[in-house]
């Protein structure tokens, strides 16, 4: 199996596909994939006998396509990192949820795991403060609704560091 830190971007996207997919139908097919991720029949077959090379799905012609367990496990951390990213995007950053989407999943294949872990803590710190109110406003930045002051978040803030 191949490491899944070395795979593509684009292997990726298809390893998540697939895991949206089967999550929805049990299996999926090349044609769902081929839909999904808006690319040709072709494409899905080469890149369906590569992981399947890599030992990360179940594939033959004309027959259903399932992650292997290492590609379940590779597939849900890829899922992983798309929705911490898409949270602290729109939740954080106050970006709109289609363009938060686009975003992480361009972002989910090069930003390194300990920096989404701290993306993931400093989402929880804004959202447990517990002044509350926390927020991003178009073209003014951050500031907090109900007058947070720093000492009183300070305990949360330890958290995230």
């Amino acid at each position: 199996m191949k490491d899944k830190g070395s795979l593509t971007a684009s292997q990726e996207d298809y390893l998540e596909a697939i895991y949206h997919i089967s999550a929805k139908k049990m299996a999926a097919r090349a044609k769902d994939i081929s839909m999904y991720l808006d690319v040709r029949a072709s494409s899905v077959t080469g890149a369906l006998r590569t992981l399947s090379k890599f030992g990360l799905v179940n594939y033959a012609p004309y027959d259903l396509i399932t992650l292997t367990d290492s590609g379940r496990i590779a597939a849900e951390d890829i899922v992983s990192r798309h929705s911490a990213l898409e949270h602290f995007l729109v939740n954080v950053l106050g970006v709109e949820r289609k363009e938060a989407d686009d975003a992480a999943c361009k972002m989910e294949h090069s930003v390194p795991k300990p920096i989404i872990e701290r993306l993931v803590k400093y989402a929880e710190y804004v959202e447990k403060c517990p002044k509350g109110g926390i927020t991003w406003e178009s073209g003014f930045g951050y500031y907090c609704k109900n007058g947070c002051e720093e000492e009183e978040c300070g305990q949360i803030q330890k958290t995230i560091k």
